[in-house]
């Protein structure tokens, strides 16, 4: 793995495990988290895939093959998309834009050839190339309000959530002088965490599907025709009961250490030897709300149940309705 330039910026202490390669912050964590929620200031995400796919069938053979509706995308308009096993597992997690002639999308750090792998196993008689362009371009995100100028050459995925740069790799420490203050992966979390919006491979794990995160909203389109686990999808929408849900907590902030990724999720009446309802995904510290995490529990969970996220007390709020 390529580590970003940008690690050179004072402060930056390097982020570890799946987002090795750039900052985890630079020194403020809670003042990078405020710039980002005031629309300032940028994140490095030069660690993510870069995937591109061209060609004349692009948008039609992506359709085929993904949970949402692409087949008429309008160029520049931001979506993402899911790509399942036959069961409706999630695979793969895509954010992507199409710019009138070719389709960009950033993918989780390491995924990219997999994701490369079955899509070249997929092209049949479509005219369609696909191509890794990691080395060459890097990913940068500019917060909701930032009234940063992107130059024109440079594709943008703008959502409510912000705006993703695509830039070549020479550019980034040039972007960087130009809207700064830079801000580390843990404040982007932060308010990822906040936004309730789930991460492939860490919201996730080999028996997912779309409906127990809520990316039926997002990433999925109900309506459209086939692809691979469509099946899953329409006969758990259908029924209205995915095994899991995806839960908001509120952690006790007495508590000195977060609980990691994985962490089990029990009833707090039942103790720490209680039986095992879920499990932690992601935990942070918000800059205002203080410790707060995802975690992933069945279904049945009493929604106004108060939890243990570890050995951690937890209060949780709904996030997909069981």
């Amino acid at each position: 793995m390529t580590s970003s330039p940008l690690l050179h910026l004072s402060g930056a202490v390097p982020a570890e495990g799946r987002d090795e390669g750039v900052a985890a912050h630079y020194g403020e964590l809670y003042g990078e988290q405020r710039a980002l929620a005031d629309g300032r200031g940028f994140v490095d995400l030069s660690h993510r895939g870069v995937v591109t796919v061209t060609g004349p069938d692009r948008l039609a053979w992506l359709h085929l093959l993904l949970t949402q509706h692409v087949s008429d995308l309008p160029a520049g308009q931001a979506t993402e998309a899911l790509i399942l096993s036959a069961n409706g597992h999630i695979e793969h997690a895509l954010y992507l834009v199409d710019d009138g002639e070719t389709v960009w999308a950033h993918v989780e750090p390491g995924t990219q050839e997999a994701l490369i792998a079955y899509l070249e196993a997929m092209k049949f008689f479509y005219r369609v190339e696909v191509a890794d362009r990691t080395d060459a371009f890097a990913v940068v995100h500019l917060p909701a309000g930032s009234i940063a100028e992107v130059p024109a050459e440079h594709r943008v995925r703008e959502t409510a959530h912000g705006r993703d740069v695509f830039l070549p790799r020479e550019a980034l420490e040039d972007f960087a002088a130009a809207h700064g203050p830079a801000a580390g992966l843990l404040a982007y979390e932060a308010l990822r965490v906040e936004a309730h919006r789930p991460r492939l491979g860490l919201e996730t794990d080999h028996r997912t599907i779309p409906h127990e995160l809520g990316w039926l909203g997002t990433a999925v389109h109900l309506q459209k025709g086939c692809y691979r686990g469509q099946e899953t999808v329409a006969r758990v929408h259908n029924l209205g009961k995915p095994p899991r849900r995806l839960v908001f907590l509120h952690l006790d902030g007495s508590e000195v250490l977060l609980p990691p990724h994985g962490a089990p999720v029990r009833l707090a009446a039942d103790g720490e030897d209680g039986r095992q309802l879920g499990f932690v995904t992601t935990a942070v510290r918000h800059h205002e709300l203080g410790p707060i995490a995802l975690a992933l529990v069945k279904r049945n969970v009493p929604v106004d149940a108060p939890l243990l996220a570890g050995n951690t007390a937890a209060a949780q709020e709904v996030v997909v309705a069981p």
